[in-house]
């Protein structure tokens, strides 16, 4: 590893040196023989996580726990063997990051459980060493760097789980660098279409863009130089995923995009800052309300520096941002930059460092509020990486919390108890009311009263999934009684409306495979939760009409002469699909999911337009499901002339009569293709998207099937 080594002789100790060399001597024997997906020693791998390590200023210790991170999962390696020959600080970084990148507790049920799992140890082992996530940052930004060298499946599932997970946390710790990075190389893989229709669109119009950054740039150094501030002036265009995110926004509407190209002023000192502002601002007239003083008030990442937006000669507009020189390096490297801080005690430096961590030990209570790991992620993930606003204290106080929070949200981020008994508030001095949505750099005040205790009306409006939890946990200790008898009472309506009599589905089998679903001991635990808002009435009614169908099938199997089963079970078929407890609605299916026989399947009550079918794992499902009063039991009917339609990728390399070969395979299975489109990314790679018709889920099986030996075609793969 000679690029690491010379490039760390700068810095390290000799005592350090000795212990690199060792390091990586120590990494090459162990990966010895291993190779990368690109072809290349595996060593080469970890040395660039060093290396990445290194620019953003880690400490050696830090340098050192990269080069050996996949000691001891790739190779037989133990977290004591490691420990014996370097030292406590170094294991522990590499158990650390081990734990994060191996794979789940086998024994969980799904992939999203072992993987929701995985996420519980990242936090956990972040909240131990903070420099455990920076390496698993570095770790993923040189793979995701490489992601091309892996399979189709491979590639989309890494860009998905970095776009949802990684980049976002790279973000929270303010390391806006890696964030873009892994952003971009993320959208290219998990939608190349749009990637390359965006980079298409926006092309021209950067060519045009650039010579007015260039001209812009070259008079702010000379206006700068002739005032004797010393400064470093650059130019960059805002990252594609960046663009893709704000065209969502603004509706594809490029023109209301004002910060396509920036500008990047680096002084030597805060208040150079600020002349620069006032020199640039008298050579192009600032946009009205797009000036941002980030340095008087940080974001809680970290990030400092002033934005504003100017009007150029030609009325292009451009965006210019100055900050110092440790600005900088803070907007680049986040809490990595902070490092060098870790051994002070009460400095200031050390001082932010802690409290930009606040965050981090918030959600780390959240543990204690969930009821599984899956629910645990999934209120960090809602909380902690949403598009945020920024509010004060009366104090000054920044605290940032997801867009659309209320002051209830505010009180309960402050401290469960002020939650408890918040009474009223004020925002900018004035009284709002309790669901009022909060905006940036509002000031807000919560009035408290002993006497005041949360209210079951908060859950409709609170935004942050720690409010919802606390308001949930207050009335699980205060109520139980009371919740006992709402949620036996707000189970048998929902058992009602979906045409069945609670009595009748609740048979002492059905409770006991519920109560284990559920890890409860007694019925009551479950109404109990139904009642203070822990578990929805669906959650458990879904899977109790499952079983009370199931057994209802096997008696009419054994009894077939049985003429219906009573007339709590009324039903109707619509399109192939028996809805229970309804009157004749109509019935179409979803397009978002486009189920077919054979699918687990929900059926969703619209306005208007009768019962809407959607597949169990649609995306929309989730949301869906948290409306219990318009969730109707649905399954399929035994029909045999109902065709349905569904949507289909096939990646494969491009060659000359790969649609024809495709083509001709469908009509050999008598399909008929209702749509067709493909596209030819840079890799030479092509991804064709069919649309047709197929009887059930076991046709639709063995046509992906045939798909599959087409020459060629590397995966096929059913698409919503």
């Amino acid at each position: 590893m000679d690029k690491l080594e010379t490039l760390c002789k700068a810095t390290f100790t000799d005592s350090e040196m000795e212990l690199l060399e060792k390091a990586t001597d120590f990494a090459k024997k162990a990966h010895d023989g291993q190779l990368r997906e690109s072809g290349e020693p595996y060593y080469v791998h970890p040395e660039a996580v060093g290396i990445l390590l290194y620019n953003m200023g880690m400490d050696a210790a830090t340098v050192i726990a990269g080069v050996l991170h996949d000691t001891v999962e790739d190779c037989g390696v133990t977290v004591e063997n490691i420990r014996n020959e370097f030292s406590d600080d170094i294991a522990n970084m590499v158990d650390g990051v081990t734990k994060l990148t191996k794979t789940g507790n086998a024994g969980l049920a799904s992939k999203e459980d072992r993987q929701a799992e995985n996420l519980r140890k990242m936090f956990m082992a972040i909240a131990k060493d903070v420099r455990v996530v920076i390496i698993k940052l570095a770790d993923r930004l040189h793979n995701m760097r490489t992601l091309e060298y892996c399979d189709p499946e491979k590639r989309r599932r890494k860009a998905k789980e970095t776009l949802e997970v990684y980049a976002p946390l790279a973000q929270r710790f303010g390391m806006g660098a890696v964030k873009v990075e892994l952003e971009d190389i993320s959208f290219e893989f998990l939608y190349p279409e749009e990637y390359k229709r965006l980079k298409e669109t926006i092309e021209p119009k950067q060519r045009e863009r650039m010579i007015v950054l260039e001209t812009s740039m070259r008079a702010i150094q000379k206006q700068l130089d002739d005032a004797g501030i010393k400064a470093e002036v650059s130019g960059r265009r805002k990252h594609l995923y960046s663009i893709y995110r704000k065209l969502e926004k603004y509706g594809n509407n490029i023109d209301k995009l004002y910060d396509l190209i920036a500008i990047r002023v680096i002084v030597d000192t805060v208040n150079d800052c600020y002349t620069a502002l006032g020199l640039i601002h008298s050579m192009w007239p600032p946009m009205p309300g797009r000036f941002k003083d980030y340095i008087a008030m940080p974001k809680t990442n970290m990030y400092r520096s002033l934005h504003t937006t100017l009007f150029s000669d030609t009325g292009i507009p451009f965006e210019v941002q100055i900050r110092t020189k440790e600005m900088h390096r803070n907007a680049e490297y986040g809490i990595a930059a902070h490092w060098k801080y870790k051994e002070g005690r009460n400095t200031p430096e050390q001082d932010e460092m802690d409290s930009k961590l606040a965050w981090l030990r918030a959600a780390l209570e959240y543990e204690n509020l969930a009821d599984n790991t899956k629910e645990f992620v999934e209120n960090i993930r809602k909380d902690f990486f949403a598009d945020f606003v920024f509010v004060l204290t009366p104090q000054g106080e920044i605290v940032d919390l997801p867009a659309g929070s209320t002051p209830v949200d505010f009180a309960y981020r402050i401290h469960t108890n002020v939650g408890n008994h918040t009474q009223h508030a004020k925002v900018n001095g004035a009284m709002v009311k309790l669901d009022y949505k909060l905006a940036n750099h509002d000031v807000v005040e919560i009035l408290t009263s002993q006497q005041a205790t949360p209210s079951r009306d908060w859950l409709k409006f609170v935004k942050t999934q720690q409010a919802k939890a606390k308001i949930r946990n207050w009335f699980k200790k205060e109520n139980r009684e009371e919740n006992i008898q709402r949620g036996r009472e707000m189970l048998a309506d929902a058992v009602k409306r979906q045409g069945f009599q609670l009595a009748d589905i609740l048979t002492p089998e059905n409770t006991d495979k519920i109560l284990k679903r559920h890890n409860m001991s007694s019925m009551d635990d479950v109404y109990a939760a139904i009642g203070y808002g822990g578990l929805t009435t669906n959650q458990v009614i879904h899977k109790l009409v499952e079983l009370f169908r199931k057994e209802r099938r096997r008696l009419e199997l054994e009894s077939s002469g049985i003429e219906g089963i009573g007339e709590h079970t009324a039903s109707t078929v619509m399109q192939g699909v028996r809805v229970f407890g309804s009157s004749n609605m109509a019935v179409r299916f979803a397009q978002c999911c486009k189920p077919v026989p054979g699918d687990e399947i929900i059926g969703y009550i619209t306005r208007g337009r009768g019962v809407s079918v959607h597949r169990k794992d649609c995306p929309n499902a989730e949301n869906l499901l948290q409306e219990d009063e318009r969730i109707v039991t649905v399954e399929w009917a035994n029909t045999d002339k109902t065709r349905y339609p569904v949507n289909v990728a096939i990646i494969s390399n491009e060659r000359v009569g790969l649609l024809m070969d495709i083509s001709q395979t469908l009509l050999n299975l008598n399909i008929s293709i209702k749509g067709l489109s493909a596209n030819t990314d840079s890799h030479n790679r092509v991804s064709v998207y069919l649309t047709f018709d197929v009887a059930d889920a076991s046709h639709l099986d063995s046509i992906l099937k045939a798909l599959k030996r087409v020459t060629g075609v590397e995966n096929v793969y059913r698409t919503n």
